[in-house]
């Protein structure tokens, strides 16, 4: 089992550079498209109204390509100050429940995220001033909520695996 585990994390944590990758291209088209806006306002005199609109929808997709990422590079910010004195059988355990809640919280923001897809691409609905489908920027959100909770799940399945003396 634990050799499937480690077969099956690596094309998925493929997919994480990747995603992270999609997050950095966003990013950057991001900042050239602000840096346009500030030209058009403060050069030509003349403010870009879909800057605003179009940068504060890629936001939302840009915080969430990066969460799988975040913790392929065990990056979250957590206190070890107290669980590096733990035995490792409670250090262990403690690392269990921190991904049983991480799967938790992934199932439930997929879910969100998979529904909200859905239902804007059944609706039609559209922003504001740049008439984009609405669908198109929560597909990335779901992709990215998906994906981490699948990363999620094989990290605890990992640590489940994983003799106490190993433990995060």
């Amino acid at each position: 089992m634990r050799d499937l585990v480690e077969r099956t994390i690596r094309p998925v944590e493929l997919l994480v550079v990747g995603l992270a990758a999609v997050g950095g291209l966003l990013i950057f088209v991001q900042m050239i498209w602000i840096s346009y806006g500030v030209f058009m306002r403060y050069v030509m005199g003349a403010p870009d109204r879909l800057v605003t609109e179009a940068t504060a929808l890629l936001l939302f997709p840009v915080a969430l390509v990066g969460l799988a990422y975040a913790m392929r590079e065990n990056s979250y910010p957590r206190v070890t100050l107290l669980t590096d004195a733990l035995p490792p059988r409670l250090r262990k355990a403690l690392a269990l429940f921190n991904g049983a809640v991480m799967v938790g919280i992934g199932v439930f923001f997929s879910i969100t995220a998979v529904n909200a897809t859905i239902r804007a691409f059944n609706s039609g609905a559209s922003s504001e001033i740049l008439r984009w489908p609405r669908y198109l920027f929560w597909s990335p959100v779901a992709v990215s909520l998906c994906l981490f909770t699948l990363y999620a799940l094989l990290r605890l399945l990992q640590t489940a695996l994983r003799p106490a003396s190993e433990a995060e």
